[in-house]
């Protein structure tokens, strides 16, 4: 990992803060308090939405633009935004953005809208929102399979590019309305990418699935880093 002083807080579902030296990033903002750090903060502020279900884009979050008028805001296509302004950003699968020390790269979801890999600071991180293995076992076995393949393919496609370079932070979900396939999604990406450090999202006021998913994969090549707590902040300084 290129920058060790990385904080990283938890704000609920699939919602991170992650503050870098220099940057303040915040991913599929829900819940949580951030608006005052938001307001205050002396760093380049960057707010991502990886899709328009309400549980990963917030309108709110525009609001904060009216005290910070240079926040730059990564939405995915899928949602619809009047505003034209030029610190709106809009992106599709396989688009790729560089802004202030920031470089952007869309995939696909298997759900809709996007994923989002980013790199800054000599860090590689991983935000998936709806990216997931979606094994549902309503579905028949065609559909079962084309969860699989659709999944399996995108995993792929962020392997090939990405080759010799490892994410450092992915926040990927480990959901429990799948019931015993809650893990199938993130087993696989994590066999197929080893990032250094692996945390579970998406969630939402299921928190013992994380501790369950920690003890499935001890000994496994990344790091589990679970939280269960809103608020809980890891921060990298040792």
């Amino acid at each position: 990992m290129g920058n060790p002083n990385i904080k990283i807080k938890y704000l609920f579902h699939s919602g991170f803060l992650v503050e870098t030296d220099r940057n303040l990033l915040i991913f599929d903002y829900y819940q949580g308090k951030v608006e005052s750090l938001v307001k205050e903060s002396p760093k380049n502020i960057f707010i991502f939405s990886s899709h328009s279900h309400p549980d990963h884009f917030n309108p709110v979050i525009l609001e904060w633009q009216k005290e910070r008028p240079d926040i730059q805001y990564i939405l995915s296509h899928d949602i619809g935004v009047r505003q034209k302004h030029k610190n709106i950003n809009v992106v599709s699968p396989y688009e790729e953005l560089e802004m202030k020390d920031l470089i952007i790269k869309a995939y696909n979801s298997t759900d809709i809208g996007v994923c989002f890999l980013v790199k800054t600071e000599g860090i590689r991180l991983f935000h998936a929102g709806d990216l997931n293995w979606w094994y549902w076992y309503s579905d028949t076995p065609e559909e079962m399979a084309k969860a699989e393949k659709d999944f399996k393919d995108e995993v792929q496609k962020i392997k090939g590019e990405g080759e010799g370079e490892t994410i450092d932070i992915a926040f990927f979900p480990v959901d429990p309305r799948l019931e015993q396939n809650y893990s199938a999604g993130a087993e696989y990406f994590i066999q197929e990418l080893t990032p250094r450090i692996f945390i579970p999202m998406h969630f939402a006021d299921r928190p013992e699935i994380v501790k369950e998913f920690e003890n499935k994969m001890k000994g496994c090549s990344s790091e589990i880093l679970g939280f269960s707590q809103r608020g809980q902040e890891f921060n990298t300084i040792k």
